[in-house]
């Protein structure tokens, strides 16, 4: 039996570049992998219509993508949004859907980390072009240290490099479409997604929670095992929103996981 294909989907505004760690030691155990960067980001076109920038939307769109590689069914490993586009794909085409990883996302969003979010979407880590990487990766880290308290300079310097691009005259400029903030104040952050993840009760299913995780909560967890009661789980130690999934907990349980599949 042929391995289904890993579909790797990033966060809100996160890109395929995300996944430059985890792809290679997923493809290392004989496994094809795609990786997207959805509309808006990285590579992908900005959308001139910023009301696109909608799960549903984004859904259509990787369904899109295994249509033209001709990739009938797919394990799906979602961080952040990325997950909810897993749920999403699954309450409306179950059948592309053979396996779902969500990393530190759920049906229910915390406030506390929607709250956080939405104060640094747009808002761009600090207004205006970066000078430098260094400063990029200076801004990087203001925002998102209190999820990986343990990064080093060097992990920040990389984590610019995914996020943001370089620019004219070496200027440093976020790697996404800055109008996905006006979406996500306009539309919400996702529609109702419980429903669609009370279809995948019969689809195996992975969840992943950075244990300082301030978007997906213990008690959402505890609220969708009522719903899912079969799903595997795994918390990663000091790491907030969201797990890169190559550290040595989460990628152990992801290997596992997949090894149980294919």
């Amino acid at each position: 039996m042929t391995a289904a294909r890993k579909l790797c989907i990033p966060g809100l505004t996160r890109n395929a570049s995300d996944f430059d760690d985890l792809a290679p030691k997923i493809a290392a155990t004989g496994r094809d992998v795609i990786t997207v960067s959805l509309r808006g980001r990285g590579r992908s076109d900005w959308d001139p219509d910023y009301l696109n920038y909608h799960p549903e939307i984004y859904r259509d769109d990787v369904l899109t993508v295994l249509d033209e590689l001709g990739v009938r069914q797919a394990i799906f490993v979602g961080t952040s949004l990325g997950g909810i586009v897993a749920m999403a794909t699954h309450g409306s085409a179950p059948e592309r859907v053979k396996a779902a990883v969500l990393n530190d996302i759920g049906p229910e969003l915390a406030p506390e980390g929607m709250a956080r979010i939405a104060g640094y979407v747009g808002a761009g880590a600090g207004a205006g072009p970066a000078a430098s990487l260094e400063e990029a990766a200076q801004r990087i880290r203001a925002v998102n240290e209190v999820a990986f308290p343990d990064a080093s300079d060097a992990d920040w310097l990389v984590f610019a490099r995914r996020t943001f691009h370089e620019a004219a005259a070496g200027e440093w400029v976020l790697d996404y479409d800055p109008n996905i903030a006006r979406a996500l104040v306009e539309l919400g952050a996702a529609p109702d997604l419980w429903p669609a993840f009370a279809s995948l009760k019969a689809t195996p299913t992975l969840v992943l929670r950075g244990g300082l995780s301030d978007l997906l909560s213990p008690e959402i967890v505890d609220k969708m095992r009522e719903v899912h009661p079969g799903f595997d789980y795994t918390e990663v130690p000091r790491i907030g929103h969201a797990p890169m999934m190559t550290e040595p907990v989460a990628w152990a349980a992801l290997d596992k996981f997949l090894m149980e599949i294919d």
